[in-house]
């Protein structure tokens, strides 16, 4: 889920990434998402293990449908049930619905979503520091020994293009969110911007950065 547009809030004010925004986004279309699964997800754990995931901010369900069909036992966590409702049913498509559980639950209220799992995944949360540091802190405890913390986002530099330019601040970098890990307890695997094409909101081809940050708990 990329949250990255906002509603109601006047110029220079902070956009409102709240239940009712996302229920709105979602109910705008019949899917607003590709229907694959981030490809750094694909990439950063096609090697692991499966074992009990918790995807954050799951939106339709395609990154925790793609683990449930590589064996994983998924948490799927949204804010909007609308999005939740929808993602039920494509695991149900996929044969998967008994490998996932559907949680709705806004996580920056401090909601714990569980604890002890072997990936936590948190693809482009993008929310105001206030919020978005203690909410990968309290990530990052819910993985548990030898478990694998993912976080993916927009890199700070695409800041200057148009579809992003109100939300400074919401961006960040992978050695900001392992500034926040203890080196006692947790070894950076990756920590990398990574290229790929996109579209502006016109359409015109462009290249983004995707923050990759993989950070693994000692056992």
């Amino acid at each position: 889920m990329t949250q990255t547009h906002g509603h109601g809030s006047a110029q220079g004010e902070m956009p409102i990434f709240d239940e009712k925004f996302w229920d709105e986004r979602y109910g705008q279309a019949d899917r607003i998402w590709s229907g694959n699964p981030n490809p750094q997800l694909v990439a950063e754990a096609s090697d692991l293990p499966a074992g009990r995931a918790l995807d954050v901010g799951c939106g339709e369900g395609a990154d925790a449908i793609w683990l449930a069909e590589r064996g994983w036992q998924v948490t799927g966590v949204d804010i909007s049930q609308v999005a939740l409702d929808r993602a039920a049913r494509h695991a149900e498509a996929a044969g998967v619905a008994d490998r996932v559980t559907w949680l709705r639950a806004d996580l920056t209220d401090g909601t714990s979503p569980g604890s002890g799992f072997d990936l936590v995944s948190a693809q482009y949360l993008h929310l105001p520091g206030e919020q978005r540091v203690p909410l990968f802190r309290g990530l990052a405890e819910a993985v548990g020994p030898g478990g694998t913390f993912l976080v993916v986002g927009h890199h700070p530099d695409d800041l200057g293009h148009k579809a992003w330019s109100h939300v400074p601040g919401m961006f960040f970098t992978g050695a900001e969110v392992a500034s926040n890990l203890d080196p006692a307890e947790w070894t950076v695997v990756t920590d990398e911007a990574r290229g790929h094409p996109s579209a502006d909101a016109e359409g015109n081809p462009l290249t983004v950065q995707d923050v990759v940050l993989t950070a693994r708990r000692l056992a």
